[in-house]
């Protein structure tokens, strides 16, 4: 453990704290918003306690993570649209509560935020089984092949958990505008993923097996 990866990790935790509840409270107009609080909870009390963890285990994992940058063009645009869905969706459901529209009754919030924490679980297995996961397209220096636990159901478990998690992050707001608005996420996973399988497949030794072996991307027995 270092003092500057610390620090850095600790900056970027307060940095997007802040970033996230100005987006979401602003636009609401009020801090009196029960979903914007059960949100804020849900999705930076397991974070926190996360980077302590992997801060502790594998501070190597989440150096890489703080730094990724995207080098290919294409992703580049994927990760800045991203950007622009999150920003409109969470603002959408700011005033969603704020003007009552669609809003969406309470035990929905709940339902949708044990989604969300069953997705915070998968998504730290995943971390847990694959050292190598990075937020980039690329292949590191002597990567092999995980095709065990969620890897041996589908090729992609770490895109099926944030699949869970932004699809439940406007329910759990509230908001059935903003929820319309999250559906953007999958169709630009798809893109991601299909440019990822081709570096993949090209430069990872074993992944083509590994392919032939598990069939499904996303979502077993149906894609």
């Amino acid at each position: 453990m270092t003092k500057t990866l610390f620090f850095q990790a600790l900056a970027k935790f307060f940095f997007g704290l802040l970033l996230v509840g100005l987006l979401v409270f602003l636009p609401a107009g009020t801090l009196h918003y029960p979903q914007g609080w059960l949100f804020m909870a849900i999705l930076f009390v397991p974070m926190f306690f996360a980077g302590l963890v992997m801060m502790a285990r594998n501070p190597a994992l989440l150096k890489s993570r703080l730094d990724a940058k995207e080098k290919q063009r294409e992703q580049e645009r994927i990760v800045k649209l991203s950007g622009l869905m999150f920003l409109f969706g969470f603002v959408l459901a700011g005033l969603t509560f704020r003007f009552g529209w669609f809003v969406l009754p309470w035990k929905v919030s709940l339902g949708a935020a044990a989604v969300f924490l069953l997705a915070y679980l998968l998504y730290a297995e995943v971390l847990r089984e694959n050292t190598w996961l990075s937020r980039t397209i690329e292949v590191q220096e002597n990567q092999t092949v995980v095709d065990t636990g969620l890897y041996g159901l589908v090729r992609h478990p770490m895109y099926s958990a944030t699949l869970l998690l932004f699809l439940s992050m406007p329910l759990v707001l509230g908001s059935l505008p903003s929820f319309l608005v999250f559906w953007a996420y999958p169709a630009l996973i798809v893109r991601r993923l299909k440019q990822e399988e081709e570096v993949l497949e090209r430069e990872l030794t074993g992944y083509s097996e590994y392919k032939q072996a598990v069939k499904y991307r996303l979502i077993p027995f149906i894609w």
